[in-house]
């Protein structure tokens, strides 16, 4: 049988697509375990108050702030595949300073905010290039799927990403839990090795246009979209409720829920059923229904989430943070697959990079916000009150799209 060069650019397609796959698997992986370890360490060894620990998630997020905008302009100028390959060496490299901290007796919470700021910038960078990388590799007609594949493992990770990373830390101590997130991204840098250097998209001019100019013509394109626009806006809100909530869950968990380092980590990967059941539920939603009534049914469903999670105390307090946590992950994943994928398709290649970072930079920047916001709330008029107010505030998330061009669309496309 005769191999055609549209079957080899098929399998091409599909090997680079798995690659990328594997890569992400592993480095999300580790990712979760940190995403316990770090504010256990933070909570149990250095006891940081509630305040403290929504500076520390703030510093997570922060670098979407400082760097947000431009990082769509500058990745475009950037060798996709070397820049992935050098912020995966630098994020492992950043990790692995916090368990040598604690072996010399040293590790303060100011070194938990500077590893913590080093990553959020590395993410930054990364995440901007990553999701410019997959429309080059898949095509358009698998995009939707693909991407709820890469929401459906990243679930996964953080089902078990979190139980592993609990169990670690009963075990093994909080701070040595995170050599395995330095490892996953060293892993992930010899995945993303072997992939093909993608050629970004440019304009035919023969000069770069100015920095400033790259970056208002992506602001530009999503704001003046109104469809586009009322996404971001909507997953600002939901942002911002999950920075509140990463500010507040280990704290909540350990000194309200009075729950074990061991289950602290069980709790938190409630977050990957839901998400696991949303990205399976997604593309079959969007089928049904339509990709824009699915985001309005699915923003209704977070918010009865988000309400369940701070209700009752111990053991109840832990049975309904869970059930809370997978019913707003769940309605969360299915909003973001349908929206990201929207942007996806409907932006032109060339102004991608900058769509993703526009996007990241308004939505993703209001994550340090609510973490710091939650913390200071917390603090003054305690952690349960303040997770029950950022479960009313996700109401308006919904109402966004209610406004919008999105309430009589099928779909968003």
């Amino acid at each position: 049988m005769t191999t055609t060069v549209e079957d080899a650019d098929v399998t091409h397609s599909e090997r680079a697509f798995w690659t990328y796959w594997g890569a992400s698997t592993a480095s999300g992986l580790g990712s979760a375990v940190t995403g316990v370890a770090l504010p256990l360490t933070a909570v149990l060894l250095l006891h940081a108050s509630t305040f403290e620990m929504g500076l520390l998630a703030a510093a997570s997020y922060v670098a979407w702030l400082i760097v947000g905008l431009p990082a769509g302009a500058l990745v475009r100028g950037l060798p996709l595949r070397a820049t992935q390959v050098a912020l995966d060496l630098v994020r492992a490299v950043a990790i692995a300073t916090i368990p040598l901290a604690w072996w010399a007796g040293v590790l303060a919470l100011w070194q938990l905010l500077v590893v913590a700021l080093v990553i959020s910038f590395a993410n930054v960078f990364f995440s901007v290039a990553n999701s410019t990388f997959l429309p080059r590799v898949v095509p358009k007609a698998k995009l939707h799927e693909r991407n709820s594949l890469m929401s459906g493992t990243d679930a996964v990770t953080q089902l078990g990403g979190p139980s592993l990373g609990g169990v670690l830390v009963q075990t093994v101590g909080a701070a040595a839990a995170m050599y395995v997130d330095a490892a996953s991204y060293l892993v992930s840098a010899l995945f993303l090795r072997t992939l093909p250097a993608v050629t970004q998209t440019r304009e035919p001019t023969a000069q770069p246009a100015p920095l400033r100019r790259q970056i208002r013509e992506g602001w530009d394109f999503v704001t003046g979209h109104a469809v586009m626009n009322a996404c971001m806006w909507d997953a600002t809100v939901s942002n911002f409720v999950c920075g509140g909530q990463m500010a507040l869950f280990a704290v909540y968990l350990v000194r309200h829920a009075h729950a074990p380092a061991g289950l602290v980590g069980f709790l938190l990967a409630s977050e990957g059923v839901g998400s696991l059941i949303g990205a399976a539920l997604s593309p079959r939603v969007v089928r049904a229904v339509g990709s824009a009534r699915a985001c309005l049914i699915a923003g209704l469903v977070s918010v009865g989430g988000a309400l369940l999670i701070p209700i009752g105390h111990a053991t109840v307090a832990c049975v309904m943070f869970a059930l809370g946590n997978v019913v707003f992950a769940a309605g969360a994943v299915i909003v973001s697959t349908a929206t990201r994928t929207f942007r996806q398709i409907a932006t032109p290649p060339e102004l991608l990079s900058r769509v993703m970072a526009t996007v990241r930079f308004v939505s993703w920047g209001a994550i340090p916000v609510g973490s710091l916001v939650a913390g200071a709330l917390g603090s003054w008029i305690g952690v349960r009150q303040t997770l029950f107010l950022l479960g009313a505030l996700t109401a308006l998330s919904p109402l966004i799209l209610l406004l919008s061009p999105v309430r009589r669309m099928r779909d968003l496309t």
